[in-house]
């Protein structure tokens, strides 16, 4: 069965990997409906979280290969497991003397933040999870928007679960030793999966 999942994934935090990341996905035919990456508490590292559509085989299949490329460290589908998931989405509303008491009813509705005040708008910043973006949106269209910008899904597991890969020792021994014992080779030592 087709659906979203949600992948998280660990890499070094190099020029170059995001590409490789992405091109493993397009030429696998996914789709990506969200990307995002950032810092995380493991220096050197970046997190990408995942959104894309398929069926669980495919995407257990993309996360062997994402696996399989040099700069990726862990990864996880977390999509059937507990966790907290949100997006901020910035929109630019049409608000005039007219309407602005009602948009900005509406952002009290979804307790959303006015960031930016003109005479013909107002920008809103809405944090939550898809359903309640889409909610925002559909409710602020009655007014006109004029602009959108949504940064994707970010997502962690509840509880004391985390998708953090195994600790690697400051020293190139006991570094290699780990990705010895993950089946990694070090970079430059072909063949390893790249573009």
């Amino acid at each position: 069965m087709a659906s979203r999942n949600t992948i998280v994934a660990h890499v070094e935090d190099r020029p170059g990997v995001l590409a490789r990341v992405a091109s493993l996905f397009r030429r696998r035919g996914f789709n990506i409906e969200s990307l995002t990456v950032g810092q995380c508490e493991e220096p050197g590292l970046s997190r990408m979280t995942i959104v894309v559509d398929g069926d669980d085989h495919q995407v257990d299949q993309v996360c062997r290969q994402l696996f399989k490329l040099i700069d990726v460290v862990s990864i996880f589908d977390i999509t059937y497991e507990p966790m907290v998931d949100r997006e901020l989405a910035l929109i630019k509303v049409s608000a005039t003397n007219f309407n602005r008491r009602e948009v900005l009813d509406v952002v009290e509705m979804f307790r959303a933040d006015v960031v930016d005040v003109h005479s013909d708008s107002l920008i809103v910043q809405i944090l939550g999870d898809e359903g309640k973006v889409n909610a925002a949106l559909g409710m602020f269209q009655q007014f006109g928007v004029l602009e959108m910008v949504r940064t994707g899904r970010v997502a962690m597991r509840r509880g004391v679960e985390t998708s953090k890969p195994p600790p690697v020792s400051d020293s190139q021994q006991a570094a290699a030793a780990v990705r010895a014992m993950l089946g990694r080779r070090p970079e430059g030592v072909l063949p390893f999966a790249s573009d």
